[in-house]
């Protein structure tokens, strides 16, 4: 699942890939004036396929959900050729509500997110130091829900 954070706005826009659990796999930063949907590429291609040796297969996302901002037919195209199952709401056709049973799952994460205050109002001027604190919140959750999990 991807979702960017701010719409439009000046500033920065956070992008995150997440699994179906809503755990971060990838962030990003954009500028806050490019279109949402220009964040997908990027995150898609550098999420890292595993491969398993023993039989011989690529682990890779099976579907991406993403809301409305990403309904572009060359992006559909694009994942389709990757062999990315494609649920994007279409514009003038699909109401949000019918993604809204995937869509909380990133929703949260973002909410995980934006709770660390260092990413709230951004401070950082340099991109690289925001990333850098970006990631770091992702693999706070990350550990955050394997300690739930084990304990």
């Amino acid at each position: 699942m991807l979702s960017p954070v701010d719409r439009g706005k000046p500033g920065s826009k956070m992008h995150i890939l997440s699994d179906t659990n809503g755990l971060p796999l990838l962030v990003g930063v954009s500028a806050g004036n490019t279109h949402d949907s220009e964040g997908l590429k990027p995150m898609v291609e550098g999420h890292q396929t595993r491969h398993d040796p023993h039989n011989g297969r690529y682990f890779k996302p099976q579907r991406l959900h993403a809301d409305k901002a990403y309904d572009r037919a060359d992006l559909r195209r694009w994942l389709r050729g990757k062999r990315i199952g494609v649920r994007i709401a279409r514009k003038g056709i699909e109401s949000s509500e019918r993604l809204g049973r995937r869509r909380w799952v990133i929703e949260r994460t973002m909410s995980w997110l934006s709770g660390y205050r260092r990413l709230s109002p951004r401070y950082e001027r340099d991109p690289r130091n925001y990333l850098a604190f970006l990631g770091l919140a992702a693999t706070l959750c990350c550990y955050k829900r394997l300690v739930r999990l084990t304990t």
